[in-house]
């Protein structure tokens, strides 16, 4: 039964295993979209019970899928600790600290701990196998990315001090922190309009920014599409569970079995 059970929960390539990950897709869907609605003040208000009902009831069938997910797993501590761990563990939390916190003083720590219901759409990545490609390519370019952000930190430091100097508190400019705001709004494109330069350097130096902004936006998109590229070529599918695994793996890092 435990043999079973594992295949069904964890391996997607058998009959049972397919059901199971359908079944689990449409329950996140479900429940995702239980924590949007309840949101809506007009729906919250007058549906209130059967919101209760319908978390409780998907909280039932998380906790179930958790626990059973401990009892099958090879080593159930390393699953707990593990990053998919944590997401079913938060999957579930929110709801059963909310009966710890009935009191109404205590009624916003309540709803940050709700909120964390939100978690359960990170669960959908486990079931779309390319995803593990993107995670390859956003490991790969970690690096470069870094490297790339700091460059801007710098763009936007300086812009700010700048402005600061040239445009001043008469213009809106009245310290640095709120200049860098300014640089951080037009070096993205955002331009909220909140802060506008009025002298003739000022305005030069904006053009600059934004000039610059619309430079530096291709930048991360082509170190992440490049790790892409390579991150698809570098990777084989297992043969016994479909993951995707280094194209050097002997065995599988999900099931362990020989490729």
């Amino acid at each position: 039964m435990r043999k079973k059970l594992y295949e069904a929960i964890f391996e997607s390539n058998t009959r049972a295993g397919k059901l199971f990950d359908i079944f689990l897709l449409w329950i996140i869907i479900i429940s995702v979209l239980i924590v949007f609605l309840e949101s809506i003040p007009e729906l919250s208000l007058y549906h209130k019970k059967l919101f209760y009902y319908a978390e409780w009831s998907v909280t039932i069938l998380f906790t179930i899928e958790y626990l059973l997910r401990i009892y099958v797993a090879p080593k159930p501590w390393k699953y707990i600790k593990s990053f998919w761990g944590f997401i079913d563990f938060l999957s579930i939390a929110p709801t059963y600290i909310d009966l710890l916190f009935p009191g109404y003083h205590y009624l916003l720590v309540v709803r940050i701990f709700r909120l964390l219901r939100v978690f359960r759409v990170l669960k959908l990545v486990r079931y779309i196998k390319e995803s593990e490609i993107l995670f390859a390519a956003l490991k790969s370019s970690f690096h470069k990315i870094s490297v790339f952000f700091i460059a801007v930190i710098s763009i936007v430091i300086t812009m700010g001090t700048i402005m600061y100097v040239v445009e001043g508190g008469e213009n809106g400019f009245d310290s640095i922190p709120q200049s860098i705001y300014w640089a951080v709004v037009t070096v993205t494109t955002v331009g909220y309009g909140d802060i506008v330069p009025k002298t003739f350097a000022g305005k030069f130096i904006a053009s600059l920014s934004m000039i610059i902004g619309y430079a530096i936006i291709a930048v991360p998109t082509g170190i992440f599409t490049v790790e892409i590229s390579r991150a698809g070529s570098l990777l084989k599918k297992c043969d016994k569970c479909n993951s995707l695994i280094p194209s050097d793996s002997i065995f599988c890092n999900k099931c362990g079995s020989k490729v």
